[in-house]
């Protein structure tokens, strides 16, 4: 899986963005594993590494601050769609998402997006079917066996 392109294709607000300066750590029929750094200047985390699970469709991004440090872990569910003749995958947000703290806090964000995104047709029901369940077995997983068991296994530097 060499030189794959990523795109992040967002419903609200719509938008697809080329995810250029990411780069592939590691990459295979199942995961991908990115370190980045925010596209735009933030106060609370300045670089990440991610890993997508393309078959269970959540990419889960450790979030770090200037100093090093983990501010938290941000879930995404998403819906990979791959592209062979282009040799790139476009991550469709599916809008629900999961903020988990190192206090052991879990927050579930943005289900108010999914459903204006349903309501107002930017997403078909078979999305929101999946988004749903994808999000039911995060949590669980999350629940039953704590974020540890799915953080990427790269480092962070």
């Amino acid at each position: 899986m060499d030189n794959i392109k990523l795109y992040r294709k967002r419903y609200i607000p719509d938008e697809t963005v080329f995810l250029k300066d990411d780069k592939i750590i590691h990459a295979d029929c199942e995961t991908i594993v990115t370190k980045w750094h925010t596209l735009k200047p933030r106060n609370d985390f300045a670089r990440g590494i991610s890993v997508y699970y393309l078959k269970e469709g959540y990419k889960v991004s450790e979030m770090i601050n200037d100093c090093g440090k983990t501010v938290y872990y941000y879930c995404d569910i998403i819906e990979p769609v791959y592209n062979k003749n282009s040799n790139s995958y476009i991550f469709n947000d599916l809008l629900a998402d999961v903020k988990v703290y190192s206090n052991g806090k879990i927050e579930v964000v943005d289900l108010d997006e999914l459903a204006e995104a349903f309501k107002n047709g930017y997403i078909t029901s078979s999305q929101l079917y999946k988004a749903l369940r994808q999000l039911d077995r995060l949590l669980n997983i999350i629940y039953s066996k704590g974020i540890e068991s799915i953080l990427p296994k790269e480092g962070n530097n």
